[in-house]
């Protein structure tokens, strides 16, 4: 007996390894080599894999494709519609498999909805992407962006909401967490 939940319209290829509580819905693909955490929620419409690395406690939205390259850590949204691609230039009348890029979201992060994800980039822990953004570069930990193409327009708390820096220094106003702006980088303290 299976440990997690397909519909009966998903199609899960083998070999993959799927956790605990993970839940597949409507017309999803999971193509073979792919690795699922335990108590993810796939959307309906997702396409997962082939050789994709999916965290625990990941969301996937309606209609997001995980090609190869693409690494989720744990605790990871992925807005509906949201895209990550996996070449540089890619063309109909070329194979470029081998060009592939991988693509890191960190720990917490998430994207918004519609949001576009440019292979070879990593999304910092935490991270928060705009609805709609385009992502062509890397994102640090903590930074809310927003944009085409996305700039770095604040910081946001674990939690999820925006930090208020004074002195470098800030505390969410809801979960009490405490950051530090260390040059470029905020930090949990």
């Amino acid at each position: 007996m299976e440990e997690y939940f397909a519909h009966s319209s998903a199609c899960v290829d083998e070999p993959v390894s799927i956790g605990k509580g993970t839940k597949i819905w409507h017309f999803c693909h999971v193509l073979k080599n792919t690795v699922i955490g335990e108590n993810c929620v796939f959307g309906q419409n997702v396409v997962v894999g082939p050789d994709v690395t999916v965290g625990n406690g990941c969301k996937v939205q309606n209609n997001v494709s995980l090609y190869k390259g693409v690494i989720l850590e744990d605790d990871v949204f992925c807005g509906p519609s949201c895209v990550f691609t996996n070449v540089i230039n890619p063309r109909a009348f070329i194979e470029k498999k081998s060009e592939f890029k991988t693509t890191l979201v960190k720990k917490g992060a998430t994207i918004g909805a519609n949001s576009t994800i440019v292979c070879g980039n990593t999304i910092g822990r935490y991270a928060l992407i705009g609805a709609g953004s385009v992502v062509t570069h890397n994102v640090p930990d903590y930074a809310l962006v927003v944009g085409v193409p996305a700039k770095r327009i604040g910081w946001v708390c674990e939690c999820g909401e925006t930090l208020r820096l004074d002195n470098n220094k800030g505390t969410c106003e809801s979960c009490k967490k405490q950051y530090a702006l260390e040059g470029k980088n905020l930090i949990r303290k």
